[in-house]
């Protein structure tokens, strides 16, 4: 419970009860006297209200109107995918070879390539970073927090073509967490760390909010470091190659939607690093140089990639279904068909892959024979967007507006496109040209000393 904010927005209403409802509120995570309780809550009502109006080019906060829920950002679909075009404007023109604007999971820079032995400029190499945040609903079960965002940071380095070298974390347990969380999710990174041999080298250990978040909740992150002689971003899917998808049993999203729904023995289908078996086998037969674009099937599910990868690339993805469903866990499968969750539009966490043809069976024979299953699922034509063929029958392939609803909350907030969604991007729109000035001034400001 974060009462910091409790304490501002009954400061707003001028709420004369305020001290002894958050005084309440504490006592109803807190096991603490009346008085101590009731101490805290002042404390942290004079602190609020020292910032409950913050002034200057610098404090003031930019506003747009729209809550992250509201807008959809974090839930993998179409007003994700918005803001994260506007985080790119935002941050701006970079110089690096693969920023935020490419929608790509990592970025990468280019590091000019040491002479060699005979005074002739060695090849240049790429660094490849990203982090990834831990599934939220995942706070009560650290290992398998852990487990799953490490194997995912490992995933968006692989998919650049890149082999990794290090990993980094990043834990924030509430006040009233126990400490035996933090031990418990440094396992479950430390486990894939161990399985892939890339050891966790560094991280942070914090608590939410200080002393102003109060309860259990854990988030955090973890982030992978790699490196790359050929690149496999997305910029380069062209039309004529083919679509190729490894197995996928899922990951924290299939393992939450199992546990929120009671099917806890489905969790055990996710704990394997065949994508990662994968993408070593592809690297150790130098294959990455043949494949124009790798991902992995996270962010909205096959659908939400398919838009990323045709906006970036401008070409359009036409996708088979019947190629598509053997290739998902099949108790992974049965569990989401018996919730009626679209498979299509959740992650999957397997290998997509677009090469050119000619390239094809070599790839999936080098997959195949680290026992990974794959197949080709797909081609890419000219034009934008996706599709998707079913029975023989053309459908749309546009991603929701939020990814696949895989829990009873997500169902009953519903994936449908707000009524006033234009009006919503207009402020969003607004709120990024807005930050982008800030940033201009301050800049400008700083230099100018």
């Amino acid at each position: 419970m974060d009462i910091e904010g409790y304490a501002k927005r009954g400061l707003l209403k001028n709420d004369p009860d305020l001290e002894e409802k958050l005084t309440e509120r504490i006592l109803e995570i807190k096991d603490i006297p009346w008085s101590r309780a009731q101490t805290i809550a002042r404390a942290t009502i004079l602190e609020a209200g020292a910032t409950l109006h913050p002034t200057g080019e610098i404090l003031a906060p930019i506003m747009s109107g729209v809550a992250m829920g509201e807008f959809g950002v974090g839930s993998r679909g179409a007003g994700d995918f918005y803001a994260h075009e506007k985080i790119a404007e935002v941050i701006g023109t970079t110089g690096a070879v693969v920023d935020s604007s490419h929608l790509d999971d990592s970025g990468v820079v280019r590091v000019s390539g040491k002479l060699s032995e005979s005074g002739e400029s060695g090849k240049d190499q790429y660094i490849v970073l990203n982090i990834d945040g831990i599934h939220s609903r995942l706070s009560d079960f650290p290992f398998l927090a852990g487990f799953h965002v490490a194997r995912a940071a490992l995933r968006d380095i692989y998919v650049m073509g890149a082999s990794p070298i290090a990993l980094l974390s990043d834990i924030h347990v509430a006040d009233d967490g126990d400490v035996g969380k933090i031990f418990d999710h440094i396992a479950g990174i430390s486990a894939v760390a161990e399985l892939t041999n890339v050891p966790l080298v560094t991280g942070s250990t914090l608590r939410i909010g200080g002393d102003m978040v109060i309860g259990e909740r854990m988030t955090g992150g973890v982030g992978a470091v790699g490196v790359a002689s050929d690149l496999t971003a997305r910029i380069d899917a062209s039309v004529g190659d083919v679509i190729l998808m490894t197995e996928g049993a899922g990951g924290g999203t299939v393992s939450t939607a199992a546990l929120y729904y009671g099917m806890h023995d489905v969790v055990d289908e996710t704990i394997n690093i065949k994508f990662i078996d994968a993408c070593e086998a592809l690297i150790a037969a130098n294959l990455p140089a043949r494949i124009h674009a790798m991902t992995d099937v996270t962010n909205g599910g096959v659908r939400g990639d398919a838009k990323e990868i045709s906006r970036t690339a401008g070409v359009k993805l036409r996708f088979v279904e019947e190629k598509i469903r053997p290739l998902v866990n099949r108790q992974v499968l049965s569990m989401l068909e018996s919730l009626e969750i679209d498979y299509l539009g959740v992650s999957l966490d397997a290998l997509l892959m677009i090469a050119p043809p000619d390239f094809a069976e070599e790839i999936m024979d080098t997959i195949r024979a680290r026992g990974v299953a794959v197949d080709v699922i797909g081609e890419v034509c000219e034009g934008t967007g996706a599709e998707l063929i079913v029975s023989g029958e053309v459908r749309d392939f546009t991603p929701r507006f939020r990814e696949s609803a895989y829990t009873p909350i997500k169902k009953l907030v519903g994936d449908k496109t707000p009524r006033d969604y234009a009006r919503m991007q207009e402020c969003v729109d607004q709120a990024a040209l807005d930050a982008v000035q800030k940033k201009e001034r301050v800049v400008a400001m700083v230099r100018d000393e």
